[in-house]
């Protein structure tokens, strides 16, 4: 089974009068007729680049050269985007301060990475309840991260867990 072509090409094209561009041409508006044997001339084809403006706006190319360099321009974007990394890091609300340390550092360098962090204090058996205490750590944490990234979602109890996500600053 073939796969259905994306853009309208050479008779495929059944508008009477199309605008016509290309290299080392004025666009033109003129019958599709015209421009077909225009480009079978050159020995190019007439592409449909933009089915909707009116009238449609055809481009007079080598199809498979402009297939393979938008393939090319698709990867490359596709290689530049970055992915989001969420790291996680856990805490308790009785985390001591040495532990705290210790995972604060951690935190700033996955910041310096960029990627995101997110801070979580769990709260075991009866430990729920000093959610004051929990959220205390998160806060604290925060502050100590400002200089590297910046609370993205304040702290959030969901369950047993109260959580908090930081972004890392541009």
């Amino acid at each position: 089974m073939k796969k259905e072509a994306a853009h309208l090409i050479n008779e495929r094209i059944t508008e009477p009068v199309v605008r016509v561009v290309g290299e080392g041409m004025e666009p033109t508006i003129m019958n599709t007729r015209d421009a077909l044997q225009r480009a079978y001339a050159d020995g190019l084809d007439l592409v449909m680049i933009s089915p909707n403006a009116n009238p449609p706006v055809c481009k007079i190319i080598e199809y498979q050269k402009y297939l393979y360099e938008q393939k090319k321009k698709e990867k490359e974007r596709r290689a530049n985007s970055s992915k989001v990394v969420v790291k996680e890091i856990r805490l308790s609300p009785q985390t001591d301060e040495h532990d705290f340390d210790f995972k604060l550092k951690h935190a700033i360098r996955f910041l310096q990475e960029g990627n995101k962090v997110k801070v979580e204090v769990f709260f075991r058996g009866r430990s729920i309840v000093y959610k004051e205490q929990g959220e205390t750590q998160l806060l604290k944490f925060a502050e100590a991260l400002l200089e590297y990234g910046k609370p993205e979602v304040m702290p959030r109890l969901e369950g047993k867990r109260m959580h908090m996500i930081v972004a890392p600053k541009k």
